[in-house]
C-alpha cells in the first residue's frame, strides 16, 4: 500500500514545490513502488524541429519518481534528486505523454528507480531514465518509516 495518495502529492506540489505550478504534468496513478504521471502536451513545449523538448520529458521523469519515493517512505519532502540519466530513445509524438515509474531499490539513505516515458497511445517508450533519490534519515527510535514530513 502507497504511503502516499494523489491527494497528498498534489497538497506537497502545490506547498512545497510552485514553481512546479504551471509544468502541466498530474499523477495518474501512485501505488508503492509505482506512480504513473501524464504530461499534458502543449505547443509550448515543442523545440525546433517540432519535437517536444528534453528538458521537459526530464522535468516529468524527476517528478514522477519523487512520487514513487515517497509512496515507499511517506511525505519526504527533504528527499532530494541526487542522479538522473535519460536516454531518448525516439522522437515523441504531438501528444500526451505518459511516465512509468518504478522503484529497483530502497536503501537507508539512497532510493533507485526507474522511469520510462511514452507517447499517449504508443507502445514503444520514448526515454528512459534512471534516477536516485538522496533519502532523508529517519528519525531516531522509529522501526520503519511514517507518514510524517521528514
Amino acid at each position: 500500500m502507497s504511503r502516499i495518495t494523489i491527494d497528498d502529492f498534489e497538497a506537497i506540489r502545490r506547498d512545497q514545490l510552485p514553481f512546479t505550478a504551471d509544468f502541466p504534468a498530474r499523477p495518474e496513478k501512485i501505488e508503492a513502488g509505482r506512480a504513473r504521471f501524464r504530461l499534458t502536451y502543449g505547443d509550448t513545449m515543442l523545440r525546433p524541429g517540432g519535437t517536444i523538448n528534453g528538458p521537459a520529458m526530464m522535468t516529468l521523469a524527476d517528478m514522477t519518481m519523487y512520487a514513487v519515493v515517497m509512496s515507499e517512505i511517506g511525505k519526504a519532502t527533504m528527499a532530494v534528486t541526487s542522479h538522473l540519466s535519460i536516454n531518448f530513445l525516439r522522437r515523441p509524438g504531438r501528444r500526451d505523454l505518459i511516465a512509468e515509474g518504478r522503484l529497483l531499490k530502497l536503501g537507508r539513505r539512497l532510493a533507485f528507480g526507474e522511469v520510462t516515458i511514452y507517447s499517449d497511445g504508443e507502445a514503444g517508450p520514448v526515454a528512459h531514465a534512471t534516477v536516485t533519490y538522496s533519502v532523508p534519515p529517519q528519525p531516531l527510535g522509529e522501526a520503519s518509516r511514517g507518514d510524517e514530513v521528514l
